[in-house]
């Protein structure tokens, strides 16, 4: 058998096409900037009220301040695990809130 490369009409613009699709896509995409404003203004209102305030601390610390888990673990004098399972309630509550607010 021999390893031929098939030729066809879909071949020679290929790479074309593809950047077509794309510059398409965007142009018809539809703008959500007002929907991620609602959720950042919903987020901010749901870690304020929802949140305990160690979840706020150890929440803050991870996303705003860039710190890892361990990090935080040493700065809060809490073990690793204890970091860990307050940032997961921290999300998980925040999901909860806010997954319907769009």
């Amino acid at each position: 058998m021999r390893n031929t490369r098939y030729e066809g009409p879909f071949d020679t613009r290929a790479s074309e096409w593809i950047g077509d699709l794309t510059v398409w896509k965007r142009q018809n995409a539809e703008d959500n900037s007002e929907r991620l404003d609602r959720l950042r203004r919903n987020l901010r209102q749901a870690r304020e009220q929802e949140l305990t305030p160690r979840q706020r601390q150890v929440l803050s610390l991870y996303y705003d301040q860039g710190m890892n888990i361990p990090q935080i673990a040493g700065e809060l004098g809490l073990n690793r695990s204890t970091v860990s399972r307050t940032l997961r309630r921290a999300k998980d509550r925040l999901y909860r809130c806010l997954r319907y607010a769009l």
